[in-house]
């Protein structure tokens, strides 16, 4: 049986305003298995992005437990929350967010570099991934150089330069026209695996969802599985 790498039981998000409370997530129970593809699915607004955010260490549950091995992420620090998105956690948005005036060989690497402090390593992987997503010949490449499907080709690269246990991808085709849109699930799924690492997958496009092994479904707060 695969191993678990990150388990929500019970996990709960309550935004409150001075009208009301609004109940974004509902008692979501839900293992990731290790090496395996999962994707969230359900229409817009219904809270995906927020379970993501929470599985990611970007937000916390209001009630519930979400582990990562002993981490406990609603009682971490923010010290060891950061040390979990850099070294545990890898982020594919819908939008690329790369900097600028970095070349796509500089983006892919920095998160390296600035956890290790050794550039010639953080470049070596860099170029080995860039490579992997078919962009050898544009390393050189600022993003206003580059088509929106490679920049998310870049942002997956950046995503796996840590060695990441899990890949959370947020709608990360949603930008792009339909031929690139199918470049990068393909890569984004091929490289993941090839990698060992679990992919956690949030879309609105059920076609998109079903490339996955395992899929689930949001609805009113709500998880279940397809």
């Amino acid at each position: 049986m695969s191993d678990v790498v990150l388990s929500l039981r019970d996990v709960s998000r309550v935004f409150s305003t001075e009208a009301e409370d609004l109940h974004i997530l509902r008692s979501v129970d839900l293992d990731i298995l290790s090496g395996r593809s999962s994707s969230i699915s359900g229409p817009s607004g219904c809270g995906k992005s927020t379970l993501l955010s929470i599985m990611g260490g970007l937000d916390r549950p209001s009630s519930g437990t979400v582990m990562a091995g002993q981490l406990d992420l609603g009682k971490a620090t923010e010290t060891q929350l950061a040390s979990y998105r850099s070294t545990v956690i890898g982020f594919v948005f819908q939008s690329h967010y790369l900097l600028k005036d970095f070349t796509a060989l500089e983006n892919a690497m920095l998160p390296a570099f600035m956890l290790s402090g050794d550039r010639p390593g953080s470049e070596r992987v860099a170029r080995e991934l860039l490579d992997a997503v078919g962009l050898s010949a544009r390393l050189d490449h600022t993003p206003a150089r580059l088509s929106g499907g490679e920049r998310q080709r870049v942002a997956i690269a950046r995503a796996l330069v840590n060695s990441p246990s899990v890949v959370l991808a947020d709608e990360p085709t949603g930008s792009l026209d339909e031929d690139s849109a199918r470049t990068v699930e393909e890569l984004l799924f091929s490289v993941v695996a090839e990698r060992g690492a679990s992919l956690v997958l949030v879309t609105h496009d059920p076609r998109l969802a079903g490339l996955a092994e395992v899929r689930y479904q949001l609805r009113n707060g709500t998880l279940a599985t397809v």
